[in-house]
């Protein structure tokens, strides 16, 4: 140990408290953190020569067991290894295994607070009636997927484990690059209800005089586990938030349903005359060139099915060509419409079903509301490619598959009238979820990330395309998510996690996957790069990847390769970070140029003199106190003839020496200003700004002028590149400047707009003034209310003696 002495010691703590703060450089490059490209991914962001991805064909046969609410299924999967790499084992997804008594997402969740429980003091507080009934039943509920064989090509069992949401099937020789693997598997589960136990697919139970049930299937199949050269297997357990990492391929399924079943599937109908009436197969015909929807199967036909029970079955037959995943609904129930849509590389059927309970709502805008969304995905990203896209009305709220989405709201129905309406808030929200859930077609669907790692890669960023899809419905759409004034209370919330979070791990899931990342791209295409450079570098992103798997890095690197900017400093304060943009109007000076000509200076300064506060003595002196020289003229001599402001001929002497020794140049920028603030003169004000909130963000200035003129004054984020925290910025104005606005737009998500004007902005509120409720809590009074039902008077025991 090396002893200092003591005055030694001193001066270095000394040294130490003066000692510049570390820099916090918020435009450092993100090469800490992006992965190393490769020739499988480039710099550029695009995928490389030697870019592969797995793929898996299915054909599977199922059968829907109504009575029972289970799925009985056998399919045979074609696993391709493209890959460059020799696999002894295969993953595979059982999402269904979720619904097991003891699977990790019922074992591992908590409740969000002990005051929550039970300190409830409003509709807010406390627990909804749907939450504790889906805690409950998921405790005695046997979900989960029940494997009955496992066989290779030639019909030998194959080994496997089961690792709750996942299953290893070990291959009896290592599977080489270039080669395929043929199996077969066969599987029973239970149809959760989707009402009670929530989840992504299930079946609704109907109140109605029949009983009928409507059926949303999804992730109904040991689906192939991804393999790719970022992670190798993607196999984290789904514990329900981060949803599903896939391969493509192609699908040949068969379901047998109840013969007087509607079946709505990804791909294409096989078999039309063996399901379909010729009446419906002429309808088909003649939506596929109408000019709105037509009616495929009515709703007097839906209501007549209702009424019995088909004791026999059909076999629907669906092909789908490259796509990720598969997912059908069927019911008696359902109304069915449609309408085709073909443009430059889209030739698309547009379909909805429904029951009538989504009537008049569903027939209005459901199959209106694909086709706006292929037509502004298609502007935005890519042409839709596939033949078909379903939107169907069932207990699932919203949820995405290749060519088929299942979407909730609905009218209501006066219980007593019988009377259907709706609200607002269901009309645009039936329409923003199929815009969201259809959208998904593209995000994740086509361009394929990796959901179970990142939820943002598809729910921002259709989020963002949704956004952009509702601005072209109609004007002043009620917009949920995306302007950046919207993302305000999140952005200074607390217990945030980075965008760039594992989706299981995120907190506030829907402000943090879905409402973030769409604020930060509507910024980054508004504010930052511009729409002109946005649109090109999106819609490259969307073109190179599509039918391809993107991670997080592709993305941020083809954006700035397609735009020709670096955005590194954007992605690591948005995604990165939990910072928020607060930017702080701190102070303005003004200043002019001297002219050094001392008429015109001396005169300045006398002015600004003149504005200073005359003193409180001086007030009241002035015209009481009696003076000497007042009294005495005789006393009065030069300086009291002339103030410390006179202009002396050694001023004109030294002026003119100086003017003398000038360039031409140098002499016009004294004569631009003539020291007034007036005429020719230019303006120059010293603006202070402070970073109060961390994000770096492009200032965005309102300038008001003397003359009632505004104007902006647009700065790119890089005005922080020296300072992160503090700075200055020069602003020169034609004429003097009355106000100074930053982000007078709400563009940039300001967290608090307080602090964003000079002069100061009054803010106006109000006050609610209210009457003290004296007789809270009157349990006598309570007691003697009468009650409202006559049924429950009649029940009413008899009143005890009051005092």
């Amino acid at each position: 140990m090396i002893r200092l002495p003591i005055s030694l010691a001193a001066l270095c703590l000394t040294m130490s408290a003066f000692a510049a703060e570390p820099f916090d450089d918020k435009f450092r490059q993100l090469d800490e953190l992006l992965p190393t490209p490769t020739t499988i991914r480039t710099a550029s962001g695009a995928p490389g020569h030697a870019y592969w991805q797995q793929r898996a064909d299915y054909a599977i046969r199922a059968t829907l067991d109504e009575p029972n609410r289970a799925i009985q299924a056998a399919g045979t999967i074609t696993y391709h290894n493209n890959s460059p790499d020799t696999l002894s084992y295969l993953w595979l997804q059982l999402d269904q295994n979720l619904f097991t008594p003891g699977s990790d997402n019922r074992t591992a969740s908590t409740v969000l607070s002990r005051e929550a429980w039970s300190k409830g003091r409003s509709a807010e507080d406390g627990v909804r009636f749907d939450a504790m009934r889906s805690m409950l039943e998921s405790r005695t509920f046997e979900g989960g997927f029940n494997i009955t064989s496992v066989k290779d090509a030639s019909g030998s069992a194959l080994k496997f484990v089961i690792n709750k949401t996942m299953m290893r099937i070990d291959l009896p020789q290592g599977l080489k690059p270039g080669a395929q693997f043929v199996f077969s598997i066969a599987w029973r589960y239970k149809i959760n209800d989707a009402k009670a136990l929530g989840g992504r697919s299930g079946y609704e139970r109907f109140d109605d005089a029949d009983k009928n049930d409507l059926f949303e299937i999804a992730q109904w199949f040991p689906r192939m586990a991804a393999y790719y050269d970022v992670y190798g297997w993607q196999h984290k357990q789904f514990l329900g938030s981060g949803e599903f990492t896939l391969e493509f391929g192609d699908y040949d399924v068969e379901l047998t349903v109840p013969s007087d079943h509607i079946v709505a599937s990804t791909g294409e109908l096989q078999n039309p005359d063996a399901v379909l009436s010729a009446t419906q197969r002429e309808r088909l015909r003649l939506a596929r060139s109408a000019s709105k929807p037509v009616i495929i199967v009515t709703q007097a036909e839906a209501e007549a099915a209702e009424k019995s029970r088909a004791s026999t079955s059909k076999t629907w037959r669906f092909k789908a060509s490259n796509v990720r995943d598969f997912a059908f609904a069927t019911s008696r129930k359902f109304i069915w419409d449609a309408q085709g849509y073909k443009k430059d590389g889209t030739d698309v059927m547009a379909m909805s079903y429904y029951p009538k309970e989504g009537n008049p709502l569903w027939e209005k805008y459901s199959t209106q509301a694909i086709i706006h969304t292929i037509e502004q995905y298609n502007k935005y990203s890519l042409d839709y490619p596939y033949p078909t896209a379903i939107s169907v009305n069932g207990p699932v709220g919203g949820m995405e598959y290749p060519m088929i989405s299942f979407n909730g709201p609905r009218p209501t129905k006066d219980k007593k009238t019988g009377e259907i309406s709706y609200s607002k808030r269901t009309k645009y929200g039936l329409i923003g979820v199929i815009i969201h859930e259809v959208g998904h077609n593209y995000f994740p669907m086509i361009v394929n990330s990796d959901e179970r790692q990142w939820t943002w890669m598809d729910e921002g960023l259709n989020s963002f395309v949704q956004y952009l899809a509702e601005q072209a419905w109609e004007e002043n759409y009620p917009l949920s998510r995306g302007e950046p004034r919207a993302i305000v209370d999140y952005m200074r919330s607390k217990n945030q996690v980075p965008i760039m979070t594992n989706s299981e791990s995120v907190l506030q899931f829907g402000a943090n996957a879905y409402a973030k990342p769409t604020t930060a791209l509507i910024i980054l295409r508004e504010t930052v790069l511009g729409r002109e450079l946005f649109d090109f570098a999106f819609r490259e992103y969307a073109q190179r990847w599509k039918f391809k798997r993107p991670t997080p890095s592709d993305f941020f690197r083809t954006m700035e390769d397609a735009s020709g900017t670096d955005l590194d400093w954007f992605w690591r304060g948005w995604f990165y970070t939990t910072d928020a943009v607060d930017v702080s109007v701190d102070g303005i000076t003004e200043y002019g140029v001297s002219s050094k000509n001392p008429e015109t200076e001396k005169a300045w300064k006398k002015a600004q003199k003149a504005l200073e506060p005359v003193s409180v003595t001086d007030q009241r002196n002035k015209g009481t106190l009696a003076r000497r020289v007042d009294a005495h003229p005789e006393l009065k001599d030069f300086y009291n003839e002339h103030d410390d402001f006179i202009v002396t001929n050694k001023d004109r002497n030294k002026y003119n020496e100086t003017m003398e020794g000038l360039e031409p140049w140098e002499k016009a920028l004294l004569l631009e200003s003539d020291g007034k603030g007036k005429g020719k003169g230019k303006h120059l004000y010293l603006v202070d700004f402070s970073n109060l909130g961390g994000l770096v963000t492009p200032l965005v200035l309102e300038i008001e002028l003397q003359s009632g003129k505004k104007y902006v004054e647009r700065i790119p984020a890089e005005v922080w590149r020296y300072s992160s925290k503090k700075i200055t910025k020069l602003i020169v104005t034609d004429e003097p400047m009355v106000s100074l606005v930053q982000d007078p737009y709400w563009e940039t998500a300001d967290t608090d707009i307080s602090n964003n004007a000079w002069p100061r902005k009054i803010a106006q509120s109000r006050v609610e003034l209210f009457k003290l409720d004296r007789d809270a809590g009157d349990l006598i009074k309570d007691f003697n209310t009468p009650l409202k039902s006559n049924e429950a008077k009649q029940r009413k025991p008899a009143p005890e003696k009051t005092p």
